[in-house]
């Protein structure tokens, strides 16, 4: 009995291992329910659900928009938004010895005030501030690798700061793809960004000329320690002019600490041929040789034009003057079309002054002598017959309707057409204007022994040269370059326009002092520097020394 009992007892309690289910299952029923009905997992106590950054509407505050779209783009640690550090006026290095308890301080120094020590090379957006507004002018980023996402976060979070001029990437890691996210984000930002500084950012195929591009608004650009060697050079030589365009809102470019050699120097000098917009350049510490050095020299007083350069001039002489005649048919045509109109409204004022007058006499027949009038007609006449001749000049107004249109149009019919002619004559010359400016090619040219000479790049007035490796040979041409400028600008008769160089710094190359070369563009150009005379021998005197 007692095993019967038990296995009476025990039999209910042990479930057959067919019929053994999982907890929170108790039937197929509930097995078909819990498929049709998936768990719903609730987020964590303290966990937001994460938000889309497309639907964020940045504020014009880059420390709370790049918080804000980091945050929404999955970032958990991400580069703060701080204002650029400036070293103190005290802040000096001191050469004094730790004393016992500075060294005891330091050894009892928690994990905490390390990390607080090297906080300065944490990562982190700098931005320069204005003085009186505070608004974001200038953004720094320092020594981390910028990747595309967020170049995408910058995107949306820079367009709003109106006061932006600067944005300066040093050895952000830029690779091919980041540059150009990079450049398509330029036209994004306001019109007040002018100056893009990429430094120490080396790239594999030297793709920097797209930042010259022909719809291009950076004014300064800054492109150091890229390693850009001939070929770069070659295509920032192409962006910046061609036979065909040339770039015309870079004003500054700084190409130092390269690896640009002749080759290189000459491409840059075939860019400089036909561009009149850049102003300041900087080739310094490249490996530029004597053969570079002619070639920039070259280009800047009188060269020969090349012939695929002469065909081109005959081209735009052509277009120009097909251009000036079709101006001047319009202006005879103008001018004779006006001529008729005068001559029609004038004719059309002379027979409504007779017909009125005829009106106005016999108004004062009819009123004065009526007795009279009626004898002298006849009884075939009668003052009522005289009515419709009283109508004529309305009836003949209402038969010509264009008459009192082609008044109305005497004082602005001619006027109108010295406008269009104004109109045209300064679309004509706004285009030779704008055809001069695009095309130097147009300029004045000499011809001497049956070949067209180029006065030459003046529109240059700075060049950096220093720590190259230019010898006695290139500094001749360099010297036959400044003596060629000095005199143009004392023949020059207008003081309007390109005056050539103000800046020649060819210190720290391949030529041993005293050089005679050297001395005379030394002397030639320090009374054409503007900065001051003082100030420049005493920064020429300190390369020198060192």
């Amino acid at each position: 009995m007692s095993g019967e009992a038990s296995a009476q007892g025990t039999s209910p309690r042990a479930p057959r291992p067919a019929t053994q289910k999982s907890s929170g299952t108790v039937s197929k029923k509930g097995d078909r329910g819990a498929k049709e009905k998936p768990v719903t997992v609730l987020p964590q106590v303290g966990e937001e659900e994460p938000k889309n950054p497309e639907e964020y509407q940045c504020t014009g505050s880059l420390e709370t928009d790049f918080a804000e779209l980091c945050k929404r783009s999955g970032y958990t640690d991400f580069p703060k938004v701080v204002t650029r550090p400036h070293p103190h006026s005290n802040f000096f290095l001191s050469s004094e010895k730790p004393t016992l308890d500075d060294q005891r301080l330091s050894g009892s120094c928690s994990l905490n005030s390390v990390e607080s020590k090297y906080v300065y090379f944490r990562p982190t957006v700098q931005v320069e501030l204005d003085s009186e507004d505070k608004s974001v002018k200038e953004i720094y980023i320092r020594g981390w690798k910028v990747e595309e996402q967020i170049l995408g976060i910058f995107s949306k979070c820079l367009p709003p700061l109106s006061q932006l001029q600067a944005i300066n990437l040093w050895k952000a890691g830029l690779t091919e793809k980041s540059l150009d996210i990079f450049i398509a984000l330029l036209p994004l930002c306001s019109p007040t960004l002018r100056k893009v500084s990429l430094e120490g950012n080396p790239l594999p195929e030297q793709s920097y000329h797209k930042l010259l591009s022909l719809d291009s608004t950076v004014v300064y650009l800054s492109l150091r320690n890229n390693t850009i060697d001939d070929h770069g050079a070659q295509l920032l030589g192409r962006a910046l002019s061609t036979l065909h365009c040339c770039n015309r809102t870079l004003i500054s470019l700084n190409l130092g600490f390269n690896h640009i050699g002749d080759e290189g120097a000459g491409y840059i000098a075939n860019g400089l041929r036909l561009n009149r917009s850049l102003l300041w350049l900087s080739l310094a510490h490249n490996r530029i040789q004597d053969k570079g050095a002619l070639k920039l020299a070259e280009v800047l007083r009188p060269f020969e034009l090349e012939h695929r350069e002469l065909v081109e001039r005959r081209r735009l002489l052509l277009a120009k003057g097909a251009q000036e005649r079709s101006g001047s048919m319009d202006h005879e045509k103008n001018q004779l079309t006006g001529v008729i109109s005068v001559a029609l409204v004038d004719k059309t004022e002379k027979m409504q002054a007779v017909k009125t007058a005829k009106a106005l006499g016999k108004k004062k027949e009819k009123s004065g002598e009526v007795v009279k009038k009626e004898e002298k007609l006849g009884s075939g006449q009668s003052p009522i017959q005289g009515t419709p001749k009283k109508e004529d000049p309305t009836k003949a107004g209402k038969g010509k309707v264009t008459i009192p249109e082609q008044k109305v149009t005497k004082g602005k019919g001619p006027k109108m057409g010295n406008k269009e002619k104004r109109s045209i004559l300064l679309d004509s010359e706004l285009v030779a204007e704008a055809t001069d400016m695009l095309n130097p090619l147009l300029e004045p040219v000499e011809h001497r022994d049956g070949k067209v000479f180029m006065a030459g790049n003046k529109v240059l007035l700075y060049l950096n040269l220093v720590r190259n490796r230019i010898t006695e040979v290139g500094l001749d041409g360099f010297l036959t370059t400044v003596q060629y400028q000095a005199q143009f600008l004392k023949s020059k008769s207008v003081s309007k326009g390109p005056v050539g160089l103000l800046r020649l710094c060819l210190a720290k190359n391949c030529f041993s002092l005293p050089c005679p070369a050297y001395t005379t563009i030394q002397e030639l150009m320090l009374p054409r520097d503007p900065i001051g005379k003082a100030k420049a021998r005493e920064e020429e005197a300190t390369v020198l020394s060192t």
